[in-house]
């Protein structure tokens, strides 16, 4: 039976990166879910469809060929054939992903190979419905949060790192908006799973976050 980790969360929690480490330390095969969402985005951003046309979107979801490969060691994210790593974390991408995930077509058909994934090898994956709707009986579960003021500062430094100007109170509202929107949906909404143990990440270090899941996972593997 396949060991899993199921950390869900709002944006700019950290999963990720935090999925990412826990993953090297304890040998298990990352699965990034937000990023297959984002591919998805990509997919209906160049097919110029608008965020709210649901019809569009359903038809046209089915032919997104979305697949996870690892070449040296890291995860590439293949778009129809394409790896589109280096266009998945930006701020158009993210808005797109967050909005077409509401629509039941589009989360039913990346949840489908989720699942098979955990099937097969041991996983940790990160999103907003991993522990309620994708491994429903994940090995553990874990809410990984942080205060909106520290989410939105970490985003800020992350962009005025890469060089871009942004406004900190802008990025502080779209994450208020994005959590209300991820929070609210109709399909799979995001919530603490019933048996998943909160961490809240405002005043942990990255290395601190990390040492304290591996530490929930001793005994169950």
């Amino acid at each position: 039976m396949s060991f899993s980790i199921a950390i869900d969360g709002p944006a700019g929690a950290g999963k990720s990166t935090i999925a990412k480490r826990i993953a090297k330390k304890m040998n298990l095969i990352y699965v990034d879910t937000g990023a297959m969402y984002r591919a998805m985005g990509i997919h209906l951003i160049r097919c110029g469809i608008g965020p709210q046309d649901e019809a569009a979107i359903s038809r046209e979801c089915a032919n997104a060929d979305i697949t996870i490969k690892y070449e040296n060691g890291e995860q590439v994210v293949y778009l129809n054939g394409e790896n589109v790593n280096p266009i998945l974390r930006t701020e158009e991408v993210g808005s797109m992903a967050s909005a077409c995930s509401v629509f039941k077509d589009v989360r039913a058909k990346l949840v489908q190979l989720q699942q098979k994934l955990a099937s097969e090898v041991d996983v940790i994956m990160d999103g907003r419905d991993i522990g309620t709707v994708v491994l429903p009986n994940a090995s553990l579960k874990v809410y990984l949060t942080a205060s909106v003021d520290v989410r939105a500062k970490r985003r800020y430094d992350e962009l005025i790192a890469k060089g871009e100007e942004w406004d900190l109170d802008k990025i502080k509202a779209e994450i208020a908006e994005r959590d209300h929107r991820d929070m609210t949906r109709e399909n799979s909404p995001l919530r603490q799973a019933e048996d998943a143990i909160l961490v809240d990440s405002s005043d942990m270090t990255i290395d601190e976050v990390v040492d304290a899941i591996i530490k929930l996972c001793e005994g169950k593997r």
